[in-house]
């Protein structure tokens, strides 16, 4: 497995992609049985972002597994792709073979730091 956050996957396409080497990139990503990508939608993509990171995910489809995490529904997707026909071809893509898991709880890490302040709040001396 290949794990990356999205925003540094993106750039390392976007290196790939003006060196002239994406396809390279690409078939050396194919040879992973997954790739995970973090933080999926996180950070705004500009047009060149969207599109190297639409490519890796069009040439994924059917080819191998890809794990994404997102802090955004598919209906907020059109954020990421900045097109309505983009956003569908590649939520189309990414849901024909997959197992969508849906979380409607509190972030780890927000669940983390209330534990840490209230552990500050009970050891600080009044």
């Amino acid at each position: 497995m290949y794990f990356s956050t999205c925003d540094v996957m993106v750039q390392q396409l976007l290196r790939a992609k003006r060196a002239l080497e994406l396809d390279r990139l690409l078939k050396k990503l194919s040879k992973y049985d997954a790739l995970m990508i973090d933080d999926f939608g996180y950070v705004k993509q500009d047009r060149d972002e969207m599109e190297v990171l639409f490519t890796l995910l069009a040439y994924r489809y059917e080819r191998g597994s890809v794990l994404l995490t997102s802090n955004l529904p598919f209906l907020k997707w059109e954020v990421i792709f900045k097109d309505p026909m983009t956003t569908a071809a590649i939520i189309d893509r990414l849901v024909l073979h997959s197992v969508v898991l849906e979380l409607n709880v509190r972030s780890y890490r927000a669940k983390k730091r209330k534990n840490n302040d209230m552990d500050d709040l009970q050891s600080s001396p009044l």
